[in-house]
């Protein structure tokens, strides 16, 4: 049996020199963490499976400061490092990958340019690149009001999940479900999908959402964007079959442990990696 796993997300303002850690709320309200590096680590001795580094300051100008944290996580954690954020070219990649990191999620440059997820692919194979796609719902009043998309129904009513880029201040009409499936015939060899509407919330995850891209899809789904307690993390398991559930709050700021969480899926017959 695939064990399921648990993966910390950092999400990293590069406007100092060694990177801090930050956290919002719906994409907003964002607030300090902590250090990049001494997270990973205490998240690495803890047992997470993963981690997500995120460049959420993403410019040219900030991917040496990038490449330099990951540099020094890698001096000290043993564990599959996915970095995002700024991944533009297929160099972006490369350099990543050079630096430690075993995977690279991009997003708004994927929109921009899908075949970039074919020539990544080819360079760095398709498990090395991760298709970040954040998602949020958009209510209509029946299906057929949205004939062109993958319309659910959720018990607030009926929506599709439109994709956002430029970190969320940007949609684009483009339909979330439609969208993974296209990425999965370019090259990409994972999603992390984020529901806008749950970031930050503590409200739990977007079943619906994860549950309509992983069924649309092959290839192994991260859910993130809600998480607020371990029930949560169970519930996206027992309710999808997506194959890792990422968090952020609950661990910065020492609500549950790694080890908490898991215990507690292992009680609940969910298999992990303790």
């Amino acid at each position: 049996m695939l064990t399921k796993r648990i993966i910390p997300c950092l999400d990293c303002d590069l406007q100092v020199p060694e990177g801090r850690v930050v956290k919002g709320v719906e994409f907003k309200e964002i607030k300090y963490a902590g250090n990049p590096v001494d997270l990973a680590t205490k998240y690495y001795e803890d047992g997470a499976d993963e981690i997500v580094v995120l460049d959420i300051t993403a410019s040219h100008e900030r991917r040496a400061t990038m490449v330099d944290v990951i540099d020094k996580l890698t001096e000290n954690v043993f564990m599959p490092i996915c970095v995002g954020g700024g991944i533009r070219r297929v160099e972006d990649y490369t350099k990543m990958l050079r630096a430690g990191a075993d995977k690279c999620s991009t997003n708004t440059a994927a929109i921009k340019n899908p075949e970039l997820l074919t020539e990544a692919s080819k360079v760095v194979g398709s498990q090395a690149v991760v298709i970040g796609i954040d998602a949020k719902r958009k209510y209509v009043s029946h299906p057929d009001d949205a004939p062109d998309k993958v319309v659910v129904e959720t018990d607030k009513g009926f929506c599709w999940f439109d994709s956002s880029i430029y970190g969320g201040r940007e949609f684009t009409g483009i339909d979330a479900v439609q969208w993974a499936q296209k990425c999965q015939d370019l090259g990409a060899g994972e999603i992390l999908l984020t529901s806008m509407d749950g970031d930050g919330t503590q409200n739990g995850y977007d079943i619906e959402l994860n549950k309509a891209i992983n069924d649309a899809v092959d290839i192994p789904v991260i859910a993130s964007g809600g998480v607020g307690n371990p029930k949560d993390i169970l519930d996206v398991f027992e309710k999808t079959d997506v194959s890792a559930a990422l968090a952020a709050s609950i661990f910065h700021f020492n609500q549950y442990s790694i080890g908490e969480v898991k215990e507690y899926l292992k009680m609940n017959n969910v298999a992990v990696r303790l």
